[in-house]
């Protein structure tokens, strides 16, 4: 990714927020025991994180890296930092950064947010937050025993200067009007502007209105397999700006119903698990950061593969798994009645099959398991009229 490719390998190298970076600067160079953690507000994508690494890198500390999600528990806390706390020598020089800090508040937090103040109160070694809001109430807590460094968004003149840089180092061009839109619609988020720069240079012709635009789903997963180039097919799924959720759902659907032959199927169902695996830890986590790396797995679908166009199902692709799967009964049923509709087995399933279940959950079909298909079927077909 170039984000990650330019990122800045010294303070030096960043852009905007000049007298923040000095202070952080400062700070590090008057650091001694007991100095006051610093807290980096900001919105997303400016530089919290990179300044952060940068400043751990140029005054020669191991920097441990830590998220919300590490922090909202008393008992986790205590297992990761009090190592780090009393063993100082034994680690090297040890500097701690908790970055999105105001993710700790909430259902989630089990004492985590009271045992990091009482860390912040008698720091032994330099400690950093960072946060893109200090409103809630256990962020103004945090406040009072910190030293707070405010980050603003990047002038739109600067990032235009930083863009430009990266398009000449990728031997790319982009039209002024375009980059004008990338940096309005970028709103000072320096990651996001670099993303969305990768994605229409490498993705889509960024001479047209409709290439910035973002694309609907069942554009994206045709656009996806029909792309000449594993940077193309990326540049479609960074513009599949929708629910991650439903992102994997659409690929699955659409392999599911397709017509792979049993390895290729293998394939593509296992990356698929991996993506699915991915979003579900950071549903249960809440460590957002994560979904960095889901559009990184998804990649690997990309085979210019003509058998995959979108299908989209009526049910959730879980429960369908299981009836795709699950029972002989369910299949001879599907046969039958799809046969009795003139619909295949897999169209009666995905189409036919959700009627049915609804009229149960509603209790307007009485499907006892005994009854004979033709039974059922006679009902059904009432329903229907």
């Amino acid at each position: 990714m170039w984000s990650e490719k330019h990122r800045p390998q010294n303070i030096s190298d960043m852009i905007g927020n000049e007298d923040s970076r000095a202070a952080i600067i400062e700070w590090f160079a008057k650091w001694k025991k007991g100095t006051k953690p610093l807290l980096l507000i900001g919105p997303p994508g400016i530089g919290k994180t990179t300044i952060a690494y940068l400043s751990a890198k140029q005054f020669r500390y191991d920097m441990i890296g830590l998220n919300a999600s590490d922090v909202r528990s008393k008992t986790r806390i205590n297992e990761i930092l009090s190592p780090v706390l009393g063993n100082i020598t034994i680690l090297g020089s040890p500097m701690i950064f908790v970055d999105e800090v105001d993710g700790i508040h909430g259902r989630g937090d089990y004492g985590g947010a009271e045992a990091l103040i009482h860390i912040l109160k008698e720091p032994t070694i330099p400690i950093i937050l960072a946060a893109n809001s200090d409103s809630t109430d256990k962020m103004k807590s945090i406040k009072k025993v910190v030293k707070t460094i405010n980050f603003r968004p990047i002038p739109p003149r600067l990032l235009r200067i930083y863009l430009e840089n990266i398009l000449k180092k990728e031997d790319a061009k982009l039209s002024p009007g375009v980059l004008i839109k990338i940096i309005d619609k970028s709103r000072g988020d320096i990651r996001s502007m670099i993303n969305m720069t990768q994605s229409l240079v490498t993705g889509f012709n960024p001479q047209t209105e409709k290439s910035f635009e973002s694309i609907n789903v069942e554009d994206g997963i045709n656009s996806f397999f029909k792309s000449n180039s594993i940077d193309e097919a990326r540049g479609v799924l960074y513009s599949m700006q929708i629910d991650p959720r439903e992102k994997i759902d659409a690929f699955y659907s659409s392999i599911i119903m397709s017509s792979l032959d049993k390895n290729s199927f293998a394939k593509y169902l296992d990356i698929i698990s991996r993506a699915d695996v991915l979003y579900g830890k950071i549903l249960k986590t809440q460590n957002w950061r994560l979904l960095r790396y889901l559009n990184e797995i998804l990649i690997e679908l990309y085979q210019k593969d003509d058998r995959i166009r979108y299908t989209k199902y009526n049910l959730s692709w879980p429960l369908l798994n299981r009836i795709r799967w699950d029972g002989r009964k369910i299949k001879s049923l599907s046969s039958f009645i799809g046969q009795k509709l003139h619909l295949s087995r897999s169209s009666f399933t995905s189409i036919g099959l959700p009627f049915v279940l609804f009229c149960i959950k509603n209790k307007k079909l009485d499907l006892d398991l005994e009854e004979t298909f033709g039974e059922i079927i006679e009902k059904e077909m009432e329903l229907i009229k």
